[in-house]
């Protein structure tokens, strides 16, 4: 099994395990792509709940620019959401799996199908 196939089995068991949710694993894989390199280290890998600068890049790399959302308060309300749903108190919160969530909760999975 490859690395990046490791990761995937890691990212599905956090949404099934830390967010109830049961994983498109195809869709998974395709974020878990879309990420690039980033998954490959300790730091770009993860998201910081409490760090407004790691939260504006979400907003601003992923939604705006990635999904192509509008800039609105629903766009912080949303990764709050996630955020909150992943678990505030959990440490290690994978960017694949935040990203996963707010494509499902905005219905951008179509996004991952080009």
């Amino acid at each position: 099994m490859s690395k990046r196939d490791e990761l995937i089995v890691k990212y599905a068991a956090d949404l099934k395990d830390k967010c109830g949710v049961t994983p498109n694993i195809d869709l998974l894989t395709k974020v878990t792509i879309g990420c690039g390199p980033a998954i490959y280290n300790a730091d770009s890998a993860t998201v910081s709940g409490s760090d407004n600068t790691e939260l504006a890049t979400v907003k601003n790399n992923f939604l705006i620019k990635k999904l192509g959302l509008p800039d609105s308060a629903d766009l912080d309300k949303a990764i709050d959401t996630v955020i909150e749903k992943y678990g505030r108190s959990n440490k290690n919160k994978y960017r694949v799996v935040v990203y996963y969530l707010l494509a499902v909760h905005f219905k951008k999975e179509s996004v991952y199908n080009k």
